[in-house]
């Protein structure tokens, strides 16, 4: 990623600790960039006067001035991610628009899941300048980063063919490759957009646009089968059927090559 469109972070705690395992967050995500630490809201304000800085991690209950109170004299404050080991503060962090509110202490997992939300938001955030173009370069697509053989890939999202649940991990095939990653299926299915991606199976999540058949008890995707599980079945007949009315005009890709999902009694 070049530098220019690296994400210029600052960090603001009392705390050294804290200070340090958020450092050593920022500095394993290719999309972010380092460019301070302060140990208070005092130090800050002297800080971002000299520096452009588009993302905060900022501690709230600090002496001298508190986090929050802080974001409130910033007539033009950066995007802000909240981080605080007291959960009473978590409702006055949104009021102020917080992207997210981080409880110490700070998983890497949950660090990447507030980062993600940044990364989207940044691109949901210049598609008024993008021209109206059937192919955007990739640069412009949504997409995730996931850490995968001590280092972070990333993942766009019209490339995800379907996601497998593997207890702590996931297996995340994409159209050109397989990722293998600590992380919980039910955290990246709040991460994906619901138009797009759907929860099948306890185990599976699939891109709908990629689904080649369907019957009452899988779906096939790339020539692989995949299960869908008794309670998922009443919401993806929806989906799936309400798809292939919306294309009926159209050659249509969402065909049954069996049976429609439900005229089947049979569950697994």
């Amino acid at each position: 990623m070049p530098e220019s469109k690296k994400i210029r972070c600052l960090v603001i705690d009392d705390e050294l600790p804290a200070r340090e395992i958020l450092k050593k967050h920022i500095t394993g995500v290719e999309a972010l960039e380092l460019c301070g630490n302060c140990s208070n809201a005092v130090e800050a304000i002297s800080f971002l006067k000299d520096n452009r800085i588009d993302l905060i991690f900022l501690d709230i209950q600090m002496p001298h001035l508190l986090g929050t109170d802080f974001i409130r004299t910033l007539k033009s404050p950066p995007k802000v991610i909240f981080t605080t080991a007291f959960r009473k503060y978590a409702v006055e962090g949104f009021e102020l628009d917080a992207v997210d509110y981080l409880l110490k202490p700070i998983s890497f997992e949950r660090f990447l899941k507030a980062v993600n939300k940044i990364l989207q938001l940044d691109l949901l955030g210049n598609t008024d300048t993008l021209p109206q173009a059937e192919n955007p370069p990739d640069a412009l697509l949504p997409f995730l980063y996931f850490r995968a053989n001590r280092k972070m890939v990333k993942v766009l999202f019209n490339e995800i063919l379907y996601i497998e649940g593997l207890n702590d991990y996931i297996k995340i095939i994409t159209t050109n490759k397989t990722i293998v990653t600590k992380h919980l299926l039910a955290s990246l299915e709040e991460m994906l957009p619901a138009n797009e991606f759907a929860r099948i199976h306890k185990s599976f999540i699939v891109a709908l646009n990629k689904i080649e058949s369907f019957n009452a008890d899988s779906v096939e995707i790339a020539r692989k089968e995949i299960p869908i599980g008794r309670l998922f079945k009443l919401n993806l007949n929806k989906i799936l059927n309400s798809s292939a009315a919306l294309h009926s005009a159209r050659p249509v890709t969402l065909q049954s090559s069996k049976k429609n999902i439900g005229s089947d009694s049979h569950t697994r």
